[in-house]
């Protein structure tokens, strides 16, 4: 984004960063470049949007607006905004006990976390109730994660055990839908896809457990990774989705909306039939 603006890097110097552990001028030019990279596929999705068939752009819809809160929390952490100084009880040796802990991190996975957890039900036909339950499966294990950056003595770990429990339960619940996706047609595109997913979702963990959590990395490198794995998961993921979406039934798959909301198969809807009709006469 600085290159765009024709001018460096000085987000640090209209924003410094306080504590002891922050982010470095080079993290902040990283995490510019993950803004740009969310920046530019929301845009992509916007456009696709308008030529995808009617009826047909629900994922379109999800992953525009996971795209864009991505753009706007990327934005506000390379600008280095929207952090906060917590004392660390964990600390390596190297490492200073004062922390920032962006927020603008968990906002980002409050959306697209059920993006992602949305699309997929939504793929491999489960019920709205699965849907909903797995949404909140997703807000919990965020939130907890939240709670635990936040807390200054080691009873963090508990928050992060109920998080990682939390993952456990949503990762268990997308893997089992395979036998609702192979009655829908889509088996092996519903696999393919999460598996993707959970192995992503495998790594934050381990990225809180280094970074926010434990503070045994810097802020810069715990971004590094976090960017990583939040590319992988909602800008590349999105396009996978578009992708493969090519070749599924929408019907079979009970995702042909109308503007009477989603329907199943058959039926009859006005805006479906024919501009003419035989009049019925008295």
């Amino acid at each position: 984004m600085p290159v765009l603006l024709g001018r460096g890097n000085d987000a640090l110097n209209v924003n410094p960063p306080g504590g002891n552990s922050q982010l470095s001028v080079n993290g902040s030019d990283w995490l510019w470049a993950v803004t740009a990279i969310h920046v530019f596929s929301f845009l992509a999705f916007f456009g696709l949007s308008f030529v995808a068939r009617s009826g047909e752009k629900i994922f379109h819809y999800l992953f525009t607006v996971a795209l864009l809160v991505g753009s706007i929390t990327y934005f506000s952490q390379a600008a280095d905004l929207g952090f906060v100084l917590i004392n660390q009880i964990d600390s390596s040796p190297k490492l200073a006990l004062v922390r920032q802990i962006f927020w603008p991190k968990y906002v980002n996975w409050v959306v697209s976390f059920p993006t992602v957890v949305t699309a997929l039900g939504l793929l491999s036909g489960v019920s709205w109730a699965t849907i909903i339950y797995n949404i909140f499966l997703s807000w919990t294990w965020v939130v907890a994660y939240l709670v635990s950056a936040f807390t200054t003595s080691n009873y963090k770990w508990g928050f992060y055990a109920f998080g990682t429990v939390s993952w456990l339960l949503l990762a268990f619940n997308t893997f089992t839908a395979g036998s609702s996706a192979k009655r829908v047609g889509v088996s092996r595109d519903h696999t393919l896809l999460s598996s993707w997913i959970n192995l992503l979702w495998l790594l934050y963990p381990i990225a809180f457990g280094l970074s926010d959590g434990g503070n045994r990395i810097g802020v810069t490198p715990g971004f590094v990774f976090f960017g990583v794995l939040d590319v992988l998961l909602i800008p590349v993921l999105a396009f996978a989705f578009i992708f493969l979406a090519r070749r599924w039934d929408y019907g079979q798959l009970n995702l042909a909306f109308t503007r009477y909301g989603r329907v199943h198969q058959g039926g009859h809807f006005p805006e479906k039939a024919t501009a003419t009709e035989p009049a019925v006469t008295a």
